[in-house]
């Protein structure tokens, strides 16, 4: 209950950095608006896309920050929801799946119960244990065994990126406070959230303007190691100057900002796999001209968790 009638309270760091980040993304927009009033768009569709789901992003966190921490919770599981539906509307599945996909949906409600209650010991296993062991034995009773394998792999999947991976930005918030360090839960979810965004931005100039060498051609033609190099060492100045939204020393912040953009790279990387598996350009369409939510958050579902452990290690 202390959580339910908790006031809202924002640091003068995190004003900060929010007032930082409507100052940018009221700027880009001005700028393609002006922009398109004089030349054409062609190649700036990708940066237009992106700071619109900036846009989202600075919203929803704006939402949750003001109103409630309780929102917070109900918002992310709901991206959850949103990413899970629409993984499950392009992998392909078998009738007899459905009693496995509800309990994956059944799922979100527990995990994000637990991060709200602050349960790790047992947030920690749920999905990875009792539900990977839990899943394949739904999918036995059936009866039904043909492709049954990719059945168990699809779906114990899907709840460990939409749901377990994402989890983990709403158990920022349940972290225990620490003395001397104001920002607390909510700085940490905003320097999550920022960096990845950020260095998914980065990597995207950085190939545009100086991209030449291919990483996965056949996945993601875009992805340059000129784009790649150029957002992991843009991450990790970023992330410097943005630590005072964490407890961390130095050299941790470095290391985590260096990892969030491997580990983001990593995410995109994986889903674009997904996409050309399945012969389909976006996961889904729940953003107008955008494709859909898991196009939009993909990164953060391996960024989080790992971000998670390491300020839960260096931190707590």
């Amino acid at each position: 209950m202390d959580k339910l009638n908790a006031s809202v309270n924002l640091s003068g760091e995190i004003q900060m950095v929010i007032g930082v980040i409507l100052g940018i993304l009221l700027l880009s927009s001005l700028l393609f608006w002006t922009w398109g009033l004089f030349r054409s768009s062609i190649g700036l569709t990708e940066l237009k896309t992106r700071t619109k789901s900036w846009w989202g992003m600075a919203t929803l966190f704006l939402l949750a920050a003001l109103i409630s921490p309780i929102i917070t919770y109900i918002g992310i599981g709901f991206l959850s929801f949103a990413a899970l539906r629409e993984f499950y509307s392009v992998i392909q599945l078998r009738k007899s799946d459905r009693a496995g996909m509800l309990w994956c949906y059944l799922a979100i409600p527990i995990q994000y119960y637990l991060a709200y209650m602050g349960w790790y010991e047992l947030f920690i296993i749920f999905i990875p244990v009792f539900m990977f062991i839990w899943i394949p034995f739904v999918l036995v009773l059936s009866g039904e065994t043909k492709m049954i394998m990719t059945s168990m792999a699809g779906l114990p999947t899907s709840i460990m990126l939409c749901v377990f991976g994402l989890s983990h930005m709403a158990y920022l918030i349940s972290l225990p406070s620490i003395p001397g360090f104001d920002p607390g839960g909510k700085g940490l979810l905003l320097f999550l959230i920022f960096i990845t965004q950020m260095n998914d931005v980065m990597q995207f100039i950085w190939g545009k303007l100086f991209g030449r060498h291919k990483i996965l051609p056949k996945i993601s033609p875009n992805k340059t190691w000129e784009g790649f190099l150029g957002g992991l060492v843009s991450s990790m100045i970023i992330g410097y100057f943005m630590k005072f939204l964490t407890p961390l020393g130095d050299g941790e912040v470095i290391l985590i900002s260096f990892l969030i953009a491997g580990v983001g790279f990593i995410g995109d990387v994986v889903i674009s796999a997904i996409k050309r598996d399945m012969g389909v350009k976006d996961m889904g369409g729940a953003i107008p001209g955008h494709g859909g939510v898991l196009d939009r958050i993909d990164s953060l579902s391996m960024t989080t968790p790992i971000f998670f452990h390491l300020v839960y290690f260096f931190a707590y």
